[in-house]
């Protein structure tokens, strides 16, 4: 017997304002980041999942934009423990997840490159497994914005 469960991504607003005072620092010193080392953009925050299941098999993408603009979701590994290291660029998983939506209105469908949201997907079902947390930078560009974005996946339980 299986059901479905959709997860929402939820803003991790303390880890932000850690990951941004990380640049901040940097730049007040004047130091360069370590070799490697991932610093937030402007425009980027950091989301989590949470898991309250680990057996799960990716379904479909639930992406709403409330206006024109575009969202790349990258996935972190499991290696990343964001209370005592820096984010690593080696630690960012392939693909991102990208979606777009082009023009307003309440039929302008939000689009993606559906081939690599799958695999996104599936990958993120794969660390769920062995994951109760998974941590995620969200990239806002063309005016898409935290307040303009609604983002959660539905998973396939099995049992």
């Amino acid at each position: 017997m299986s059901g479905e469960l959709e997860v929402a991504f939820r803003p991790d607003t303390q880890l932000t304002e850690v990951m941004r005072l990380r640049v901040q620092s940097l730049q007040q010193r004047g130091q360069r980041r370590q070799e490697g080392e991932r610093l937030l953009r402007p425009d980027e925050a950091v989301y989590r999942l949470d898991f309250p299941v680990q057996s799960l098999a990716f379904s479909r993408w639930s992406v709403r934009l409330s206006s024109p603009g575009r969202l790349t979701v990258t996935a972190t590994s499991q290696l990343w423990t964001p209370d005592l290291t820096h984010l690593m660029t080696r630690q960012l998983l392939e693909p991102a997840g990208v979606f777009w939506r082009e023009r307003a209105g309440p039929d302008a469908p939000v689009r993606s490159s559906e081939a690599d949201a799958h695999e996104f997907g599936e990958r993120i079902a794969e660390l769920a497994r062995v994951r109760k947390v998974m941590y995620f930078l969200f990239a806002f560009a063309d005016g898409c914005s935290p307040e303009t974005v609604d983002c959660s996946i539905a998973f396939t339980v099995e049992r």
